[in-house]
């Protein structure tokens, strides 16, 4: 399967997982999504703010901020119920290498 048929399933995934999670009482915020570049001032430069390995950097990694009754939960435990879902749909959850906010699609070796 093709880079741009993956990030065509892993948009359609993506919507799913946030269905679900504000279907069990979440409020959603993205996080860091697809890559990001900005005008590095020190460097006079642009800089990357994901390395060219992360599944980020080709549109196959995103992460997301869960909150519930007002509050910000930061923990891979906050994560657990959606990262249990977004397995079963096949995707590669954060949470099983302590970034629980962190939701992707493996592409070749990219997690």
């Amino acid at each position: 399967m093709g880079l741009g048929t993956q990030q065509e399933k892993f948009s359609l995934m993506l919507a799913r997982l946030i269905i679900y999670a504000v279907s069990i009482g979440f409020k959603v915020r993205m996080g860091e999504g697809t890559i990001m570049v900005v005008n590095c001032p020190a460097c006079k430069t642009k800089v990357s703010l994901h390395r060219r390995g992360s599944c980020h950097h080709i549109k196959l990694g995103q992460d997301i901020d869960l909150f519930k009754g007002g509050k910000y939960l930061t923990k891979t435990k906050d994560h657990l119920p959606l990262g249990i879902y977004w397995e079963k749909m096949g995707g590669a959850w954060g949470g099983r290498f302590q970034d629980g906010n962190h939701y992707s699609l493996q592409f070749g070796k990219r997690k």
